[in-house]
């Protein structure tokens, strides 16, 4: 059967030829004169693919793109936009938008746009969907899979979930899939992590403070429960809680009321919590660290992310994301496409640690490396150092920042066959900064 494309654009001799192009290419297409009609055929037919124009007479191409989102968050979006209105086009990118083409384009860049768009819809259709589901979680796992289908029935409730798993797992992620699924997908979605803010401010960050509640406080600041409210508040990393904090939690989560401090009245809240741990709080519960009562209340659903090392067989799928969605690195297009089977040997037998978040940045990095259009195995950067060990060069007593500072310099040059472009933007600075640290170091000439 042929794939369908709904085009929608106001000039007649663009939609004509467009039109012609696809359909020269094999795909079927339905067109829209704007997008008020365009959103009207995307709910009565079913279309593999949307191009549409972002500037239109009555309407835009933006607001198609949050209607067909909103309807089918699966279905590719590429937006056509002018040099003046690229702007709109990066906005959609945020809103879910698969990719945009400037005018003019040549048929060569409609022809792979709409290729890739077509392709990677049948992967979401195939490897990550289970139902309807976004494709930020990508598993064709089968223990995944049975998590992912726990989470949308559980999505259907306001029930309290508690999402443990290892740093780097992607419970955020999980926790957003909910979100997105529930009732209240169309309220906020707060996260907070317990663990990155100083406990002393933990308490405001999540109650809030009234103007002159204590000595710094010049403004009224809204706490996190009051921001969530229609909607979810997620408790990253809950266990690094203190325990007097925990006691005042517990009691937000039993009476769904608020104390600001500084505040005369409590103020109701209508939330759903979600909290994620990568320790297990059952553990902490017996050791003291952690209040019962809290943990029962949080505990009434709980969902175990698998490491990545018990679904290794998802290292292709998600490297394949990650290609994707790094390709486009600091505004230069990496010609990068593919990765060699070699290079997927050896990160099927790497440890992974650190989870999803040390393959995508190790693919992150074998982007910037390669300079083709195929990742190989010498382009791998992977810390192949047991758990808790440290480079040998970072810890000797006695080396000097500078020195430390010297020594990762020039390694990343090193691993980068002396490449100054790449090694920059591995270290993070600008190459005026390399090139000026390499002159301080006396080593212009030999780098």
């Amino acid at each position: 059967m042929d794939q369908i494309i709904l085009l929608a654009d106001d000039d007649h001799d663009m939609r004509y030829a467009l039109r012609e192009t696809l359909t020269r290419c094999g795909y079927a297409v339905d067109t829209a004169a704007e997008g008020g009609e365009a959103i009207e055929k995307f709910s009565e037919k079913r279309f593999d693919m949307v191009i549409t124009d972002v500037r239109m007479v009555n309407s835009n191409g933006i607001q198609v793109l949050k209607e067909i989102k909103k309807r089918s968050p699966d279905t590719p979006v590429v937006l056509i936009t002018a040099y003046g209105t690229i702007d709109n086009a990066v906005e959609a990118m945020k809103l879910g938008a698969f990719d945009y083409l400037i005018k003019p384009f040549s048929v060569e860049a409609l022809e792979d746009v709409v290729k890739r768009g077509i392709n990677s819809a049948a992967t979401t259709d195939k490897n990550i969907s289970v139902g309807k589901m976004k494709s930020e979680i990508i598993s064709n796992d089968t223990k995944m899979i049975r998590i992912l289908k726990i989470g949308e029935d559980v999505a259907l409730s306001d029930v309290t979930v508690l999402i443990e798993g290892e740093s780097g797992t992607g419970k955020e992620v999980l926790a957003k899939f909910i979100h997105n699924r529930s009732t209240r997908a169309t309220g906020p979605f707060i996260a907070i992590n317990c663990a990155a803010i100083p406990d002393g401010l933990l308490e405001s960050e999540l109650f809030g403070y009234e103007r002159g509640a204590f000595t710094g406080a010049l403004n009224k600041r809204t706490g996190k429960f009051i921001q969530a409210h229609t909607g979810t508040l997620l408790l990253d990393e809950i266990s690094e809680m203190s325990l007097p904090l925990q006691a005042k939690l517990l009691r937000v989560l039993q009476e769904r009321e608020v104390d600001t401090i500084g505040g005369r009245e409590p103020v109701d809240v209508d939330i759903r919590v979600i909290a994620t741990t990568n320790r297990s709080l059952k553990n902490e519960v017996k050791e003291g660290k952690f209040r019962e009562d809290l943990y029962y209340r949080l505990n009434v659903f709980p969902l175990c992310l698998p490491p990545l090392r018990e679904r290794k067989n998802d290292i292709p799928l998600l490297v394949e994301y990650f290609i994707r969605k790094h390709r486009n690195i600091r505004g230069n297009r990496s010609p990068v496409t593919a990765i060699s089977g070699d290079a997927i040997e050896v990160l099927l037998n790497h440890g992974w640690k650190g989870n999803i978040r040390e393959l995508e940045n190790v693919v992150e990095r074998a982007i910037l490396m390669a300079g083709a259009d195929t990742i190989f195995p010498e382009h791998l950067v992977i810390d192949e150092r047991p758990e808790g060990e440290k480079p040998a060069s970072m810890i000797n007593a006695g080396v000097s920042v500078y020195e430390m500072e010297r020594a990762l310099i020039m390694k990343t040059l090193e691993g980068v066959e002396g490449n100054r472009t790449k090694a920059a933007k591995l270290l993070g600075i600008g190459v005026r900064t390399l090139r000026n640290k390499l002159k301080e170091y006396r080593t212009e000439g030999m780098a």
